[in-house]
């Protein structure tokens, strides 16, 4: 059988290109990157922009060209528009794969919308498929690699290792240091009920200088502690979802806590009421009904290994893009 090709359409939004990557990789065709870059005109309603290039650069366009992919996939509203506009210059040989919703306008277009359930969206046509979380690149087989790579940097730590990985303020919900002095007792917590254990910790551009100084000062040693931008060191975030005995992850990025599900060890999440805004929540909700994770209490209840399950929503998408292509 000749081997599938999927374009994946990359644009500023790591989160988004994340998301298309993991889906591709699940896929396992030929997979080629295009690089996207928008004008100022990605800010008109894609009810205006159609099926079109409108919103794209003249460097982006000249990259859509023959030979046209079996599948192109993409992440975000704005890339939509541009699926469109590759479908329709291939004649209706490319099947275009849309994660997010891309709006009211051209739904038919679309071989696959792809939602989480934590959007809320109700739309409901033959082209939409639901998902838990976000698709991701986190796979067993990557995290036995990282694993390789990173035991030897980890090894003094002694076991178990409790990964704490921080996020930060969102456009709506703030950070605020007292919420960084209550992670970090609830991550002591959560250490002492297992008996002790070290910290392997990672931050981000969002979490805040301040922030991440009571985090640091406040979990006892041992520990790793990288801090966002170090250029000393590769970050260990893929090191350590996968060398972690339990995982404790910041509800503010449906990323991460879709990320940290895929990994083995036990997830829990930061969230108090209040701190999260409506679709982190419900996303956090589900999480916890389906037993991917739970909450970071005050007295957290250490969960057992091998208790959770493992999310992985590329591989449920990566199935229907099969039969599609058949």
């Amino acid at each position: 059988m000749t081997e599938k090709t999927i374009w994946v359409l990359a644009d500023d939004r790591a989160g988004n290109t994340a998301q298309a990557l993991g889906t591709a990789e699940a896929f396992a065709g030929k997979t080629e990157i295009k690089e996207v870059r928008y004008t100022k005109a990605v800010l008109l309603p894609n009810v205006l922009r159609g099926a079109s290039a409108l919103g794209v650069t003249a460097d982006t366009v000249a990259e859509i060209k023959e030979p046209f992919p079996d599948i192109a996939v993409a992440a975000g509203r704005r890339a939509a528009p541009l699926l469109r506009y590759i479908k329709k210059k291939s004649g209706g040989k490319t099947k275009i794969v849309q994660i997010m919703y891309p709006g009211h306008f051209g739904l038919d277009d679309f071989d696959l919308i792809v939602l989480p359930n934590h959007d809320g969206c109700k739309a409901v046509r033959s082209n939409i498929m639901r998902v838990t979380g976000a698709p991701h690149r986190i796979t067993p087989e990557r995290l036995e690699v990282e694993k390789e790579k990173w035991a030897p940097v980890f090894e003094g730590l002694p076991l178990p290792r409790v990964a704490l990985i921080i996020g930060g303020a969102t456009k709506n919900k703030p950070f605020t240091p007292e919420m960084a002095a209550d992670l970090a007792e609830r991550a002591k917590a959560l250490a002492n009920s297992l008996g002790g254990a070290s910290f392997l910790v990672t931050t981000s551009r969002r979490t805040g200088e301040k922030q991440e100084k009571i985090i640091r000062d406040a979990l006892p040693e041992p520990k790793f502690f990288y801090s966002w931008g170090n250029k000393e060191i590769e970050n260990p975030y893929f090191g350590f979802l996968a060398l972690a005995d339990h995982i404790i992850v910041t509800g503010d990025s449906v990323s991460m806590c879709s990320e940290a599900c895929a990994a083995s060890a036990p997830v829990y999440i930061y969230a108090p009421p209040g701190t999260a805004g409506k679709k982190h929540a419900l996303l956090h909700q589900e999480l916890y009904r389906e037993g991917y994770a739970v909450e970071l209490t005050e007295n957290p209840v250490p969960v057992r290994q091998g208790e959770h399950k493992r999310l992985n929503a590329a591989d449920e998408i990566a199935a229907r893009m099969k039969e599609m292509v058949g």
